[in-house]
């Protein structure tokens, strides 16, 4: 049975929605009232004594989970918040693992009681003259099946055939699946055609004392393990502003969206959805949309539901800040697509009952808008290339 869901977000405050002058209500807050993170997202070899920890100047933190991912076996770093809820630190002593990467999840309270969050990761040092990939999906993951297994590796690879022969990717049932390089420091795996559910698919990596470059040796001798989930893809439409969400062929509903404004629209074409936060913090700042005196065109630190599409900042989320009629009507965002939700986020909203349905691997395709195709090494978004031209960015034909 369809059912028609009355939606109404608006997508306006997205790390990458691009986009017109909507007021999004709120106002510019200084760096010195948001969560601080230390290493500061994205930092690069960090000693494994750190530092690391999370503060506030006022406020009280609500949970902060400081997580190893992309290994075998996934673990939390112990720590503790102090009691006037200012500050989390390690336990003492603790010492973060070489050659990882961590994400830090934060949720804080401000002195009204309202949520806010924020996400970072950080990767820590690498020993000298050695490298590693960074790989997604994490192990014993269920994902959907639009998910494409991706390394990112920490320097740059000169014999890519060597790498590429140390990484094997095989799944249960059998298909042919193959390599496809994005420049010099990534290594995409996928099959033809999206994975049949069910699938277990094995990554096995045997990078260890392969030279990737002159003197840089692979230290990773692992085998990691993913399955792929029911089917489920959705298909958003630019400009007739519904998306269509299908699982296992059948149509599941058709929800009023609202996508990107005419000066700042929605990229076309099939991405893949690479992670999920039931809240987040969105600055325009740190995708360039910035006001002439340097402030954030938007700065909206509880966006809830938030899935994200591309590395570039293009997410499908809540938004709990415009008129109800905006959905199904206009196009207002930054670039990104927007469901109707509620402050705190809601399940019985259109976004919250889209996110509990979703997975991390669920296609999203959008057509009709006006924008060029995304670029296919824009998050997992290599469905975009026939699979002759996959095939040909294999380092082994």
């Amino acid at each position: 049975m369809t059912a028609v869901l009355a939606v109404l977000g608006v997508l306006a405050a997205v790390g990458g929605c691009r986009s017109s002058g909507l007021d999004l209500g709120g106002k510019h807050r200084s760096p010195e009232e948001s969560i601080r993170v230390l290493p500061d997202h994205g930092a690069k070899a960090v000693p494994p004594e750190g530092p690391l920890e999370v503060r506030l100047p006022s406020g009280r933190l609500e949970r902060v989970r400081v997580t190893r991912i992309e290994s075998e076996a996934p673990a939390v770093v112990p720590g503790r918040i102090s009691e006037d809820g200012l500050r989390w630190q390690p336990r003492p002593g603790t010492r973060l693992a070489l050659a990882a990467k961590y994400s830090v999840d934060v949720v804080a309270l401000d002195g009204h009681g309202r949520r806010s969050a924020r996400r970072t990761t950080f990767t820590t040092e690498v020993p000298a003259q050695r490298f590693i990939g960074y790989f997604k999906p994490e192990n014993r993951a269920v994902v959907g099946t639009g998910m494409i297994v991706s390394f990112d590796f920490n320097r740059k690879i000169t014999d890519r055939a060597a790498v590429e022969r140390g990484v094997t990717v095989t799944s249960d049932p059998p298909v042919e699946i193959a390599g496809h390089w994005f420049g010099d420091d990534r290594l995409d795996f996928r099959p033809e055609r999206y994975w049949v559910p069910g699938t277990r698919v094995t990554v096995r990596i045997r990078l260890r004392d392969v030279e990737a470059a002159p003197g840089a040796y692979g230290i990773q001798h692992k085998t990691v393990s993913f399955t792929v989930g029911r089917s489920q893809s959705s298909v958003v439409d630019a400009a007739a502003k519904t998306m269509e969400v299908r699982r296992d062929g059948a149509l599941l509903a058709t929800v009023p969206i609202t996508a990107g404004a005419p000066k700042s629209t929605t990229y076309n074409g099939r991405m893949v959805i690479s992670d999920m936060q039931d809240m987040t913090r969105m600055d325009g700042r740190t995708v360039g949309f910035t006001t002439p005196d340097g402030r954030g065109e938007y700065d909206i630190k509880d966006v809830p539901h938030a899935i994200r599409l591309t590395e570039s900042g293009t997410f499908l989320h809540g938004n709990y800040w415009a008129p109800v009629e905006t959905f199904g009507r206009e196009n207002v965002s930054h670039g990104c697509i927007g469901l109707r939700d509620e402050k705190g986020g809601s399940g019985d909203a259109p976004a919250g009952w889209f996110f509990d349905r979703s997975l991390i691997g669920d296609v999203v395709e959008v057509v009709n808008s006006t924008d060029r195709v995304v670029e296919p090494d824009n998050g997992l978004s290599g469905w975009n290339l026939s699979w002759s031209r996959w095939k040909g960015g294999s380092a082994l034909r």
